[in-house]
């Protein structure tokens, strides 16, 4: 009764402690915060409370429990106990030197962000800060578990034996994991080379989207439908793909509008003109309608408009098309496009009249409607 009422103590002992600490460091980052609102990182501490309290409880119990646990029956399981806890003391500081890295990472990107006004060299950034992270936390929670297994005796003797064997074990691995590897290495070429960055309007196998998540492994492109897309990175090292944001987010955008001959083609310029001056997703740098191409049915005018990213070109693109095709249908319907269904001319010119045949189909006009009927001679 004795062993258990020392063992309540040291365990009840142990977590008061460890909470009252964990609570005036709390306290503390909470008043650093206050008095210091331009930097984020004493927010971002407060969020180590829990693997803090877990550090700190294992380490007071490692300490208190042999003295608490020094008779019988709880001294059989005295050593097994250290061992528990010392594994929870290995997985405690991971997870607290994980976010402390993370916290310090963040506060830094946080407020060189509030500096920087290049959004290109800010997702750049992001994009490197985050596979940095990943790149810690895999390389702690490694070092977590190596720590943790040579605290196994059997491991400990195994030790020797892997290390002879570790060449072959290391060309067997790299064989078997081939594409898992280049994957790895792809992803530091793209976190380091600049080749893709988080938020970067892309087009891969012909989707369109943002980039949304980039890991060591895998890429997740959100498309225009709130679909994701997630390729592995060894794709954007390996295949051509279409990145909208390199070198600027301004682009520039054209809509085909399929006419008549006789388009006023000059009065449909001046009115793109009038339009794009309350059109809020245009930038102002630049804009053209001209005549594109020509048929035997109509012509093609191509309109071209700028817009500061790829959302407000495919608005601009939008808005431009409904406008000029309401123009045309509202102002000048005749320019719309028509379908040609009368007779040829050649058709209604009866025998003997060839001399006149072609000095008749110069003077005659076309027929481009079918109100009338098929046999009923043009006037």
């Amino acid at each position: 009764m004795e062993s258990v009422i020392r063992l309540a103590i040291a365990v009840g002992g142990s977590a008061l402690v460890a909470f009252g600490v964990c609570r005036a460091a709390d306290l503390l980052a909470r008043f650093a915060d206050a008095r210091h609102p331009e930097t984020p990182l004493w927010g971002l501490l407060r969020r180590c409370r829990t693997p803090l309290y877990v550090v700190l409880m294992a380490a007071l119990l490692r300490g208190t429990y042999p003295v608490a646990a020094a008779r019988a029956p709880l001294a059989e399981h005295a050593e097994t106990m250290r061992h528990v806890l010392l594994l929870c003391l290995i997985g405690g500081g991971a997870w607290l030197t994980v976010r402390t890295v993370a916290a310090v990472v963040e506060s830094t990107y946080a407020r060189y962000a509030g500096r920087s006004r290049d959004a290109a060299r800010l997702r750049r950034v992001r994009t490197q800060v985050t596979l940095i992270m990943r790149v810690v936390s895999v390389a702690v929670g490694v070092l977590a578990a190596a720590a943790a297994l040579v605290t196994f005796p059997s491991f400990r003797t195994l030790g020797t034996s892997l290390l002879a064997s570790a060449g072959i074990i290391g060309i067997v691995a790299g064989v078997a994991a081939q594409s898992t590897l280049s994957n790895l290495f792809a992803g530091f070429q793209i976190a380091f080379g600049d080749m893709v960055r988080i938020g970067d309007t892309v087009v891969v196998d012909g989707e369109w989207g943002v980039v949304e998540e980039v890991t060591l492994t895998f890429l997740t492109v959100r498309t225009w439908d709130e679909r994701r897309v997630t390729l592995p990175v060894s794709y954007f090292t390996s295949r051509p793909f279409e990145n909208w944001s390199r070198g600027g987010a301004e682009m520039t955008g054209s809509v085909f509008v399929h006419c008549d001959h006789t388009t006023p083609v000059a009065l449909m310029r001046a009115h793109l003109h009038e339009f794009l001056a309350t059109c809020g997703t245009w930038d102002g740098r630049g804009w053209d309608l001209a005549v594109t191409d020509t048929s035997p049915t109509g012509i093609t005018v191509r309109a071209i408009v700028t817009a500061k990213d790829a959302d407000d070109l495919w608005t601009t693109r939008c808005a431009v098309r409904e406008e000029l095709v309401a123009w045309l249908a509202r102002e000048h319907p005749g320019a719309l496009p028509k379908v040609v269904t009368a007779p040829a001319a050649d058709a209604l010119d009866g025998p003997g009249e060839g001399s006149r045949a072609p000095r008749q189909r110069r003077s005659r006009p076309a027929v481009r409607n079918a109100d009338r009927p098929a046999d009923t001679p043009p006037e």
